[in-house]
């Protein structure tokens, strides 16, 4: 019995680290976040160009993304879309902080207390109008922008970036802002 009770408490216990290492893996294989970033630069409101959709943005558009830094210097995440099949905007608030050093843009972000996810923005132009951001993993990417648009030159060359990553961009959903 002792035995049994040794074993129950060693797969429990190996079950624990794997899922504590699993959320360490914030960031791709090959992915590799903006350095040096800037962060002041980064805050304000960004506009969903394009995305690798998941449950949380189902049937959004007008999808935003506004980052803005709290007082013990995590960043407050606000999402909002508009979801016109239940005629209502969808809001969620989140808190993000870097993973290293906050000269790199990597970063996790939670909207459930202690499960975070990786946030890493491995492509903005110099003037931080447009990024590519990625998660965890290739089921995660977004194209974003400081106005409702991208230019086809930026967006062509972020989507080739995602390519060489291993993303499938055929599988992207381009967002409307019609609102």
């Amino acid at each position: 019995m002792k035995n049994r009770n040794l074993a129950i408490g060693g797969i429990i216990l190996a079950g624990a680290a794997l899922a504590i290492y699993k959320s360490l893996k914030t960031i791709p294989k090959g992915a590799v976040p903006v350095r040096p970033f800037n962060l002041k630069k980064y805050l304000g409101k960004w506009y969903e160009i394009a995305r690798l959709d998941y449950r949380f943005e189902k049937n959004l558009n007008n999808t935003t993304a506004e980052y803005s830094l709290n007082e013990d210097k995590t960043v407050k995440v606000v999402n909002k879309g508009y979801n016109p099949k239940k005629k209502k905007e969808e809001v969620a608030v989140g808190v993000a902080r870097f993973v290293n050093e906050p000269d790199e843009a990597r970063l996790k972000v939670s909207f459930w207390g202690p499960i975070y996810s990786g946030y890493n923005v491995i492509a903005i132009d110099s003037k931080y109008k447009h990024a590519l951001v990625v998660g965890k993993n290739r089921n995660y990417m977004w194209l974003l922008s400081k106005e409702k648009s991208m230019p086809e030159d930026v967006k062509l060359e972020y989507l080739r970036r995602a390519i060489e990553l291993g993303y499938d961009v055929s599988k992207l959903v381009w967002v409307e802002h019609n609102r």
